[in-house]
């Protein structure tokens, strides 16, 4: 007899807990950003494409000044044909790739250095603040007269710019984890490697992520101006080439070539954010 009162109560508190929820999810739609569309992150460079074609059609934009988008495809086809746009894209991807490796090794080892202990940070943290002052590009002279003017200076100089966020960001999380992890992981008489492993390292990995971001964009920035340093190869030296010809269709093809590549380097570091991150919800889920 007395099931029934229970079971009744049980499903009112189901349904009270359910429709709690949902009004949750609500309000968390009403005042957050929105749902998220599919395909939403090309929406913005498509009414970029579309401004540029229309422009282009009515006049607006001047082809001398700047390629309509036909043409410009017209002359990508021409360079891929001829194998001159594929062997200077390789060059360039190898290069940033080598880039993007070393500074992201060196700045999330000093990052880690510096964040987990005081005399690390002593000793890393303000040799890594003057280097930040100092912009990267002022010492490209310098390097060239070190490493000469070959391989070695390029890779070193999108080393140099692409450590400096990866540095910040992981120091910076690892320093701002909260004190009372600490305080709970003493209590429970957790040993300082398991703590590193199971607390310091996983809080750290979204300000890591978030450096990485700030990389691999960093890392293509840094390429298009040393390849115009007395390089013979890649698709800065393309597009070096193209300005003393007045090609501007070439020049075009060669920043396009750098936005699709910054665009998908930072889409599947957003991918890998998402996946890594799934435990952490947020405002864009």
């Amino acid at each position: 007899m007395s099931s029934l009162p229970v079971a009744s109560i049980a499903d009112r508190t189901i349904g009270e807990s359910t429709t709690t929820v949902q009004d949750t999810a609500r309000r968390h739609s009403r005042l957050g950003p929105g749902r998220p569309l599919r395909f939403g992150a090309i929406i913005g460079p498509l009414l970029l494409l579309a401004f540029w074609t229309v422009g282009s059609l009515t006049g607006f934009i001047d082809a001398r000044t700047l390629s309509p988008p036909w043409v410009v495809v017209q002359t990508a086809g021409e360079l891929a044909a001829s194998g001159r746009l594929w062997e200077n894209f390789e060059t360039s991807l190898w290069r940033a790739v080598q880039g993007l490796f070393w500074g992201v090794l060196v700045g999330g080892v000093l990052g880690v250095v510096a964040g987990l202990s005081r005399i690390g940070e002593y000793v890393v943290d303000g040799p890594v603040q003057i280097k930040r002052a100092i912009p990267t590009l002022a010492l490209i002279p310098l390097l060239m007269l070190w490493l000469g003017i070959g391989e070695g200076m390029k890779v070193s100089t999108i080393a140099l710019i692409v450590f400096v966020p990866i540095y910040i960001q992981t120091h910076d999380c690892l320093r701002s984890i909260d004190s009372r992890y600490l305080e709970l992981a003493e209590t429970l008489g957790v040993s300082r490697t398991e703590f590193i492993r199971h607390v310091v390292l996983p809080g750290a990995l979204p300000g890591f992520l978030l450096g990485l971001r700030y990389a691999v964009t960093s890392s293509w920035l840094a390429l298009v101006v040393v390849e115009q340093v007395n390089s013979t190869s890649g698709i800065g030296y393309m597009i070096e080439l193209a300005r003393s010809y007045g090609q501007t269709e070439i020049i075009v093809v060669g920043l396009a070539l750098y936005a699709i590549l910054g665009l998908s380097s930072d889409g599947l570091v957003r991918l890998l954010q998402k996946r890594v991150l799934r435990w952490r919800r947020t405002l864009a889920d």
